[in-house]
């Protein structure tokens, strides 16, 4: 076990929950962090499991940069 454990941490330091923008505790104390809630952990998950979050499909091709190891 921590020898933390029971004990403030000097510093709490809160953020907003990134699913809820509720404020809540970051650090040891909190098992979801940086979420507030199991609810709001699994919302998370569950984007990233449908795929909400991804990159946009129209990215700019590398032709304009050109390949670094060609310009040596």
């Amino acid at each position: 076990m921590s020898e933390l454990q029971g004990q403030p941490e000097a510093a709490e330091r809160r953020v907003r929950c990134p699913a809820c923008q509720q404020w809540c505790l970051y650090s040891q104390r909190n098992p979801y962090r940086p979420f507030c809630s199991a609810a709001c952990k699994g919302l998370d998950l569950g984007a990233w499991a449908s795929e909400s979050f991804r990159l946009p499909e129209d990215t700019p091709s590398d032709g304009a940069f050109g390949d670094p190891k060609l310009l040596q």
